[in-house]
């Protein structure tokens, strides 16, 4: 199995246990005549799978998953997977929780040995959305993702959906903490920030202030911190005095071709062909402007 570090909360420099722990890339080419072995839960998990198929053995049960389906992880837990059905493989995205995580999402530890749960729409589609964030191909954070998945795994598991707030005389001071986080991440743009940056700010978990922040802003904070890079990269590339390199890097992208990439999402043309229809170019948006 070739496994890949895509986020790793010891990488970014955090020190909170309320971030996912790590988010891993595995690709699996076992094949059928493969003996399976033995493994052990390291830690508590989340694993969607998004493609291939495999068998998973793990406390006298036997489960097949297939594309969409997750794998549940309990720490301490032994498994095995098999690949009688495996054709050309399988991957894997899989969220590595920290235990302090797993602790404020539920108080029910059975749910972690659930083992395996089937392709369900409320769960594929989050899970395609960290896969867009692992690609680089939405503005999502992929340890904002990590959080989304885990929790509503867990709202289908328990049948409960968790409480954002609490009580209502509590609202305007969510709000205001809220708002000022934005002041601050928007003020602070150009630095490199994570989640657990964001939250400590705010005097909040990582956890909390995810959900706080999306509700009173209806963005995550990460998608307001790349929307706040964008802004300054457009007025920029309208006053023509950096070239596109420098923008980039000065407005807070620590990659010529993300920051490339995220904009041309964004605008619908790359930096280089907004840059030119701010010098008046009507040709670049011709036809949005014939429409």
């Amino acid at each position: 199995m070739k496994a890949t570090v895509l986020y790793s909360s010891n990488s970014t420099g955090s020190s909170s246990a309320m971030v996912p722990a790590s988010v891993v890339d595995c690709r699996c080419d076992a094949a059928p005549g493969d003996k399976p072995f033995v493994e052990v839960h390291t830690g508590y998990s989340v694993n969607y799978v998004r493609r291939g198929s495999f068998g998973y053995k793990s406390g006298g049960k036997s489960f097949e998953l297939v594309a969409g389906s997750l794998l549940i992880g309990h720490k301490g837990d032994e498994y095995m997977c098999t690949h009688e059905h495996a054709q050309g493989g399988d991957e894997c995205l899989s969220f590595k929780l920290a235990p302090a995580l797993v602790d404020t999402l539920t108080d029910r530890s059975e749910i972690w040995r659930i083992a395996c749960v089937p392709p369900l729409p409320e769960l594929m589609v989050l899970g395609e959305l960290a896969q867009s964030a692992a690609d680089g191909t939405s503005d999502m954070g992929l340890d904002e993702a990590a959080m989304l998945l885990a929790t509503r795994f867990v709202e289908i598991a328990t049948g409960k959906k968790r409480p954002v707030f609490g009580p209502p005389d509590t609202w305007a001071r969510d709000r205001r903490r809220a708002v000022e986080a934005a002041l601050w991440l928007d003020e602070n743009s150009h630095q490199s920030i994570d989640l657990e940056a964001a939250a400590k700010e705010a005097g909040l978990s990582s956890f909390h202030f995810l959900r706080l922040f999306s509700k009173v802003l209806g963005v995550t904070p990460h998608q307001y911190l790349l929307r706040s890079r964008l802004r300054r990269a457009a007025r920029l590339l309208a006053d023509d005095g950096q070239s596109i390199t420098e923008i980039a890097y000065g407005v807070g992208f620590g990659d010529l071709s993300n920051f490339v990439r995220t904009f041309h999402r964004a605008a619908g043309v790359s930096p280089r062909a907004f840059r030119r229809a701010a010098k008046g170019d009507r040709a670049i948006f011709g036809d949005r402007l014939g429409a």
